[in-house]
């Protein structure tokens, strides 16, 4: 589909995001032949109207859509539009309403014994460092899930700062502390597949790319084993780090350096983060809490 290539080529999307993009389009356009009773072309869709996206909705809303999925389903399918039609050719039509959610840390603690936790669960010892070393950066430089898993050979030897490639090959620098640096090190030295500048850093089992589904999956399991929140997972470990910067007095302007956000207003809902955590704090330790 032409979308998919625009989407991956012009706009530079993931390829997680150009795969629900792509079935958003797809969704509608299936939706459209049959509420219309003909076949869709892309002339046929700068037909499509307010009403006919309203309709389109309330069928994905019969499916059980919340109105988080609904906002992002309706904000794909506006794009999808302005493509097929050009900017502008999309009908306005305000989406439901989305109560804004707060990530939810976890502790210090809880981060390094979940980490611990999965690498002592490897009977491979390079798989075990190579799981401590993801997860270690996660934490304690704030790197997406996907951005730790980009990295290639390319970072060795390692110094006291690390290049991200983020979202939109927006590129930042975030400093190592010694005990993620050590770790990744650590990993290089036992992983059994040569660390080349173009191969990716970590790897799986059979040498190709560490897929993030293993890791997610791993995490799982290990906050079952510790009796961690369901909302303990790898992207989590990025909250935490952006938590508790901000609760120890980091700038806002530089946290948001940090994560690789391209707006502030992404960067300040962790200031309602930590309002957040100390309130569960107060409420957990205060007798009439």
């Amino acid at each position: 589909m032409q979308w998919s290539i625009h989407l991956a080529r012009d706009r530079r999307r993931s390829e997680h995001t150009v795969r629900a993009y792509r079935a958003t389009a797809e969704r509608l356009v299936a939706f459209l032949t049959l509420h219309w009773g003909e076949r869709i072309d892309r002339a046929g869709l700068a037909r499509v109207t307010a009403p006919d996206l309203r309709a389109y909705l309330a069928q994905r809303r019969g499916s059980g859509l919340s109105n988080a999925s609904a906002a992002r389903e309706l904000s794909a399918v506006r794009g999808f539009l302005d493509w097929a039609g050009g900017i502008g050719a999309a009908p306005r039509l305000k989406g439901p309403r989305v109560k804004k959610g707060v990530p939810r840390p976890i502790s210090p603690d809880e981060a390094v014994g979940l980490a611990s936790d999965v690498a002592e669960e490897s009977d491979e010892p390079w798989v075990a460092a190579r799981d401590w070393a993801v997860l270690l950066l996660l934490y304690g430089a704030g790197l997406r899930i996907g951005e730790a898993l980009g990295l290639t050979g390319a970072v060795l030897p390692l110094g006291e700062t690390l290049r991200v490639t983020g979202k939109r090959d927006r590129t930042r620098i975030v400093p190592l502390l010694p005990p993620v640096r050590a770790a990744i090190e650590d990993y290089a030295a036992r992983v059994p597949w040569p660390l080349t500048p173009d191969a990716a850093l970590f790897r799986g089992v059979r040498g190709g790319t560490l897929d993030g589904g293993i890791v997610r999956a791993r995490v799982r399991a290990a906050r079952a084993r510790l009796g961690l929140s369901d909302r303990t997972t790898p992207h989590a470990l990025r909250h935490s780090f952006a938590t508790h910067l901000l609760g120890r007095g980091a700038d806002l302007r530089a946290l948001q350096e940090l994560l690789g956000h391209a707006s502030l207003s992404s960067t300040q809902v962790y200031t309602g983060v930590d309002a957040a955590h100390l309130l569960d704090v107060y409420r957990a330790a205060h007798p009439r809490g």
